[in-house]
């Protein structure tokens, strides 16, 4: 059993902590908010989750100190766009602590990868990589779901199996970390693109295609940013994909719906009430695109719906009636 530290009280940082009390290790949980650890230690419950019993073994603080220091592993869970200044406020206190990144997204400023980030904040530390079809409303009830840990180092492979697998949770194992986590920062936007598809009353042939074409597109910009091919047909690219695009759990196929149904970005966020990471990442894959010179239709279309004004009856169009060519 280990002492842990679960950085961020989100839907899935709470669902990963659930998981590992109830196996039985010490788990402490940092949060931003007085008010949701309080809600966490007092009345067991999580906003997010709200037909969860937060089980004993975990204990919610605001002191970033307090949680990391004495620690044997940190699991990283904040949204992608706070995962840099977060870690920044953190790494002081980190010995020889394997850090496990567990948000899923990329920098939209300088369109680094998170396992990027990590490296360059935590420079010789283990980085890992944790990314799959893994809703938090599942886990969090331990419904089986299998995960992928991605990392360079062997030791931090070791670790994360150990200590998470279970009866209702499988880790697999790849050296491929960014094809782990392009898969699972990629698959988002897709997914939004379902939603949209959803609200305008598309049927399951435009689905197929969607999820295919999209796995395409997802594939073609790893490959061209250093990741393996084969990565994008396992559980953190294809898997995580399907469930994402077709479950009502999604957050980014909801917000979909919502710009489906022609509410505005800032309308969108607020019905949501989490992050929507595929919102917050449809700029920067638009631009990694540009940046690698790689053909991505449905994203750049997307990027037109969002930015551009474009209605998302004539991006179907716009998508149906492109030029002829092979299937890729």
């Amino acid at each position: 059993m280990k002492k842990v530290a679960v950085i961020g009280t989100g839907s899935w940082g709470v669902a990963l902590a659930t998981h590992l009390a109830k196996l039985g290790n010490e788990v402490k949980m940092w949060s931003f908010s007085e008010e949701e650890a309080r809600a966490i230690n007092e009345e067991k419950k999580c906003q997010f989750l709200p037909e969860l019993v937060i089980p004993e073994g975990i204990e919610a603080l605001t002191d970033l100190k307090k949680v990391v220091t004495d620690s044997e592993i940190v699991i990283h869970v904040t949204p992608s766009k706070f995962v840099r200044a977060t870690i920044q406020k953190y790494k002081a206190y980190l010995t020889n602590q394997a850090v496990v990144i567990c948000s899923k997204g990329l920098e939209n400023d300088t369109l680094k990868t998170l396992s990027q980030v990590a490296e360059e904040e935590l420079s010789g530390k283990r980085i890992g990589i944790f990314s799959g079809p893994s809703h938090a409303e599942e886990v969090s009830i331990a419904i089986p779901t299998a995960i992928v840990i991605g990392s360079k180092e062997d030791s931090v492979i070791e670790e994360v199996q150990s200590l998470f697998m279970n009866e209702n949770m499988r880790v697999y194992a790849s050296h491929d970390v960014k094809g782990v986590e392009l898969g699972g920062a990629l698959k988002n936007i897709i997914a939004f693109c379902a939603g949209i598809a959803a609200e305008i009353k598309m049927g399951d042939n435009t689905f197929a295609a969607l999820i295919t074409r999209g796995l395409v597109e997802i594939s073609r910009l790893g490959e061209a940013m250093g990741a393996q091919k084969e990565t994008f047909y396992g559980l953190s690219g294809l898997g995580d994909l399907i469930v994402t695009c077709l479950s009502e759990h999604s957050r980014n196929r909801r917000a979909g719906k919502l710009i489906g149904r022609g509410l505005s970005v800032e309308e969108a966020k607020k019905e949501i009430g989490m992050t929507v990471e595929s919102m917050d990442n449809i700029e920067a894959a638009y631009k990694l695109a540009k940046q690698y010179n790689i053909e991505l239709p449905i994203v750049n279309t997307v990027y037109d719906i969002l930015f551009n004004g474009l209605k998302p009856e004539e991006a179907v169009k716009r998508l149906m009636t492109r030029e002829k060519k092979f299937e890729d």
